[in-house]
């Protein structure tokens, strides 16, 4: 079962229901018209199953426009939570590389601001490249859907994207490096009937396209986070508070090589074997 929001045909914007990835329904006509208040539903599964029976407006997805499924929430993000990533981060600077190992292996996680939600980019808009930046790659994420007690509700695709050769600079450019115009596409579903379990059997793929030649492709496996959820939900909201609920991008385990930058008009297609599909083109920002 899956979350959504989109422009229906007269492009007002819903949020949405859907069982096979082909056809929405429009849960706007039961009065909900933010997701973020939707995910604060007790027994969120039985609610859904219990909306899907009162004949509401349907549409097939084809004839929608799939938006981010962010209203209110803040994007935050989780770093360092794949070994892959820990050793990706160590060789972009000798000066940088103790304090990455050190994280991997601490108590406290790596966990910094990544987008408000007016800027978040939705499917088949635009992820950017920073212009000031010669080395920027995509970084495909598990995100965790948090409801404003912390609570996971559910599980969407993000897209952390990276100008490595600012953080590798100096640490203190992260903030640069990882929030900027452009630097979060996240959606187009939120699996909402799924626990960690089943979650962490699911495969996060990457391709990136460019003049219509794969130019990179991998793939890891979300059992490979180190950290539980909750363990990265609790830290989030530790001496912090979001009363619309927060969206945690979890880290990534894909990484491509060294070599390689991204270039505009490029495309990054993003795919987690539970959710679905996120695809976007990028562009300089």
């Amino acid at each position: 079962m899956k979350l959504c929001r989109f422009l229906n045909p007269k492009k007002q914007v819903c949020v949405g229901l859907s069982r096979d990835d082909t056809t929405v329904f429009d849960l706007s006509a039961e009065g909900i018209d933010r997701l973020s208040s939707l995910l604060e539903f007790e027994g969120l599964v039985s609610q859904l199953t219990r909306l899907s029976g009162q004949g509401l407006p349907q549409y097939r997805v084809a004839e929608v426009t799939l938006l981010a499924p962010v209203d209110q929430q803040e994007v935050w993000a989780a770093g360092v939570t794949y070994l892959r990533s820990k050793k990706a981060r160590m060789e972009e600077s000798d000066f940088s590389a103790s304090a990455y190992d050190r994280v991997y292996d601490a108590v406290r996680p790596e966990i910094f601001f990544k987008s408000l939600p007016e800027k978040v980019v939705a499917p088949g808009d635009g992820v950017g490249i920073r212009r000031d930046a010669r080395w920027n790659v995509p970084e495909p994420e598990l995100a965790l859907v948090l409801n404003s007690r912390g609570h996971i509700a559910g599980y969407t695709i993000g897209n952390d994207m990276s100008s490595r050769d600012i953080e590798g600079e100096n640490l203190l450019y992260l903030p640069q490096a990882k929030t900027y115009l452009r630097s979060c596409a996240v959606g187009p579903w939120i699996t909402v009937n799924a626990s960690e379990a089943e979650a962490r059997q699911w495969t996060i793929g990457v391709a990136i396209r460019r003049a219509g030649k794969v130019e990179f492709s991998g793939e890891t496996s979300v059992g490979q986070i180190k950290r539980t959820f909750p363990e990265l939900a609790e830290f989030l909201f530790r001496c912090q508070s979001f009363p619309h609920g927060a969206i945690l991008l979890t880290g990534t385990g894909v990484v491509p090589p060294d070599g390689f930058t991204l270039q505009p008009a490029d495309v990054v297609t993003i795919n987690i074997s539970g959710i679905g599909t996120l695809e976007n083109p990028v562009v300089q920002v």
